[in-house]
């Protein structure tokens, strides 16, 4: 049965979207059927990272005029990319009879894919917690900087309180090394610990890389460009630590699962 992975972060701009596509490509590497699936409706960027150009979005799925596979375009080897869409002002803000539809229309595919990365829009926005809610696992994106510490602690709070999500794997990004990735994640623990009722997991850390940000800029990922580059190996062990974290349970609607979409 495939497994959902929602990558999210508690703001904009710590490479949350770079995390998913890389994380993506990592797995098609390691041999999985991948796709990803951007759910920052109308604001989706992810296909952009990839180099490719999508002529259909989740909007046409929504009115009814694609199903999931036909909106569904190839990216950069052979990852399968749904694209919320960009500048579509309708989809922004959907309801939670929406993102139920959205999330049951995912069914078509189980039997086609072993992973879907779900990139939830930055923030604790009900879009963004409720698909974090409805993944098996949940990866949340910081870097050392006291306001994505306190953006990352409000995102958790909120899955945690308004949707019963406890496990979370934490991957600090653009870190000078392990040692002060660690001392990140730690101290960040430490006040999650200290609040929250839930379980976070150093899953690894994604240097600071003058290659990665060339990479974003030339709409070539990372891991496409090589095999034994430090980012590359970092993405693996992300990869490997995420597969090894819990899977969350929730009453509510999940992807591949077949639950009361109430909590959507």
């Amino acid at each position: 049965m495939a497994t959902s992975i929602a990558v999210c972060s508690g703001k904009g701009g710590v490479g949350k979207t770079s995390v998913s596509v890389n994380l993506a490509l990592t797995y098609r590497k390691l041999g999985k059927r991948v796709a990803i699936f951007d759910a920052d409706f109308g604001m989706a960027n992810s296909h952009i990272l990839m180099g490719i150009n999508p002529q259909h979005y989740i909007s046409d799925v929504l009115n009814g005029s694609k199903s999931i596979s036909e909106i569904m375009c190839k990216g950069p080897n052979g990852v399968m990319v749904i694209s919320g869409g960009t500048g579509l002002l309708e989809v922004l803000n959907i309801d939670r009879k929406h993102r139920y539809e959205v999330v049951r229309l995912l069914d078509e595919l189980e039997d086609e894919l072993d992973i879907l990365i779900v990139d939830v829009p930055a923030g604790a926005s009900d879009n963004s917690v409720s698909f974090v809610s409805a993944a098996d696992r949940a990866v949340v994106v910081l870097v050392g900087e006291p306001t994505s510490f306190l953006d990352a602690y409000s995102f958790i709070k909120a899955a945690n309180l308004e949707m019963g999500t406890k496990d979370f794997t934490i991957a600090v990004n653009m870190a000078n090394n392990e040692a002060e990735a660690k001392k990140h994640f730690e101290r960040f623990n430490a006040i999650a610990m200290k609040f929250l009722d839930v379980r976070l997991r150093y899953g690894g850390h994604i240097p600071h890389s003058q290659r990665i940000r060339a990479s974003i800029v030339n709409r070539k990922p990372i891991v496409t460009q090589g095999s034994d580059t430090p980012e590359v190996l970092a993405f693996q062990k992300l990869a490997k630590q995420v597969l090894a974290a819990p899977i969350n349970t929730s009453t509510g609607i999940r992807f591949f699962h077949h639950g009361e979409w109430e909590g959507l």
